[in-house]
């Protein structure tokens, strides 16, 4: 519908009327999806780094928001215990040794 009202010579007033009343329905639409598709993974890395997700909202700040997020995942120390390596256990024999005789 949208093409053949490009392809048109000329728009009527109703036409364009109708052509912005769409895209004020689709434009903020498609603005929260956009937001979304931001927000909710840098929410989960910021609550998995340590940090308060509520830092994730400077993603809403265009183009520095994200970039000042970034920098502070990439340099900050994050407050997550890292997980230390077990020394290696050797395994029991199977079945189970009957224990030694008692020295006499």
């Amino acid at each position: 519908m949208l093409l053949a009202l490009f392809l048109q010579n000329e728009l009527s007033q109703e036409q364009i009327q109708k052509l912005v009343i769409a895209m004020m329905t689709f434009i903020p639409i498609m603005i929260l999806i956009a937001i979304a598709i931001v927000l909710i993974p840098a929410w989960f890395i910021c609550k998995k780094a340590g940090f308060s997700p509520w830092l994730s909202l400077l993603c809403l700040i265009p183009s520095l928001g994200t970039l000042v997020l970034l920098y502070i995942l990439a340099f900050a120390d994050w407050k997550v215990a890292p997980i230390v390596p077990q020394a290696y256990m050797p395994q029991p024999p199977y079945p189970p040794q009957p224990p030694y005789p008692p020295l006499t």
